[in-house]
């Protein structure tokens, strides 16, 4: 999503996605008042709406590139 991104503090994984409880990494101001949190998935899934409706947006999704799976081999 590319979109304004706020200066806000960095996500955590506490955070959690307001859609399904995963790790969020996408937080959403709205223009209405109150924010929303996403994981990568519904991020992409709700784009289209969210860039209607948001005031600003902090994306951290770039986060989940290059991390490497963990070794289930043994």
């Amino acid at each position: 999503m590319t979109t304004a991104v706020a200066t806000s503090a960095p996500l955590t994984a506490e955070d959690r996605c307001d859609r399904c409880g995963a790790q969020a990494y996408l937080r959403v101001a709205l223009q209405a008042g109150g924010e929303l949190m996403f994981c990568a998935h519904h991020a992409r899934e709700h784009e289209d709406k969210l860039k209607e409706v948001a005031v600003t947006v902090v994306d951290e999704t770039h986060k989940l590139h290059g991390t490497p799976a963990p070794d289930t081999e043994r």
